[in-house]
């Protein structure tokens, strides 16, 4: 994985896995990118329960998505995994 920042707009739309995701049809999507000051702790609690988490997550660390929650993960907490890799590496 390179170290290069990836644009939105270069980035493919997820696979077939997200059709299963438990956040589709969540009533409020901006529970996913919250303000600085929101809690994350409802859209962990969708996340949770979703039997696409790991996909999820895989998706945002190859792409180096760097903003909401994605796959039950933080932006920050996403970061911290993907340094931890490249320390495994």
């Amino acid at each position: 994985m390179s170290q290069d920042r990836i644009l939105p707009d270069e980035v493919p739309p997820p696979g077939e896995w997200a059709a299963s995701a438990a956040c589709l049809g969540a009533a409020d999507p901006d529970l996913w990118f919250p303000d600085p000051d929101e809690t994350l702790a409802a859209a962990m609690a969708v996340c949770e329960e979703c039997p696409v988490r790991p996909d999820c997550l895989g998706y945002a660390l190859h792409w180096r998505i760097e903003h909401g929650v994605w796959g039950g993960h933080s932006e920050v907490e996403r970061r911290r995994i993907r340094r931890r890799r490249l320390v495994v590496v």
